[in-house]
């Protein structure tokens, strides 16, 4: 097993969590290169890490969840994806200081180890995993909504606004479990103002037909029509092509 140290008392005021168990913690803080150095099979953080892994991601993904009921799951995907990744671990496991506690080979140490934000991250999904061991996922809830307060959004990302041809398709593809298609059928007028036409077919056989100053222009005027047509009126907040 690895060393204690000083770690367990300064790292639990952090995380607001005293160990039972201070090994857990000290198995947490120790990088394979150590153990490896040291021959001690198992004596690091990489099973920790995986466990931690996966707790983070219900703790966090359970408070955000709480937060935004009205939320669609893209959206939550979204900001659950904005607080767990590399930087932002790295950037919890500096707040919490385990770049000064985690032990280290040589080779690691001299290569940088201590500041490299993947190493890091790592380190604190070990640290959660720690946590969740010796005090079950209620104690692992609490830690993780300690050290990442300030940090929750306050309402999830605005929606990016679906283009018409969007719109179109998943309407008929719910509807007719096909998809309309576009055809160009020429184009006319001098170069510095050529019209494009294109003609749009829906699943049920309807054409509709547009002309625009570019194809794609053409195509987002005629998936208007056609919504239009359809009675599912597309609003007028879809981007421009």
């Amino acid at each position: 097993m690895p060393p204690l140290s000083d770690a367990p008392e300064s790292i639990a005021a952090a995380l607001g969590h005293v160990f039972a168990d201070p090994r857990l913690l000290a198995v947490a803080l120790t990088h394979s290169s150590f153990a490896n150095e040291r021959d001690e099979n198992g004596g690091h953080n990489e099973r920790l890490e995986f466990l931690g892994d996966a707790v983070l991601e219900l703790c966090v993904s359970e408070e955000l969840f709480a937060r935004f009921p009205e939320a669609p799951e893209g959206e939550l995907t979204l900001l659950r994806s904005q607080l767990v990744n590399e930087a932002s671990l790295a950037a919890m496991a500096r707040r919490l200081h385990l770049e000064s506690h985690v032990l280290l080979g040589r080779g690691e140490e001299n290569q940088g180890g201590r500041s490299r934000s993947s190493l890091l991250s790592d380190v604190f999904e070990a640290v959660v995993g720690a946590v969740f061991l010796d005090g079950g996922y209620a104690a692992a809830r609490d830690c993780v909504a300690r050290v990442f307060t300030g940090l929750w959004p306050a309402r999830p990302a605005a929606p990016k606004a679906k283009d018409f041809k969007s719109r179109l398709q998943e309407y008929t593809q719910k509807a007719h479990k096909s998809r309309p298609t576009y055809a160009l059928l020429g184009s006319a007028g001098p170069e510095h103002d050529k019209r494009f036409e294109v003609r749009l077919t829906l699943p049920c056989g309807r054409e509709i037909l547009a002309t625009e100053k570019s194809v794609k222009k053409a195509e987002q005027v005629a998936a208007r029509l056609a919504l239009e047509a359809l009675g599912q009126v597309p609003g007028d907040d879809a981007p421009d092509a």
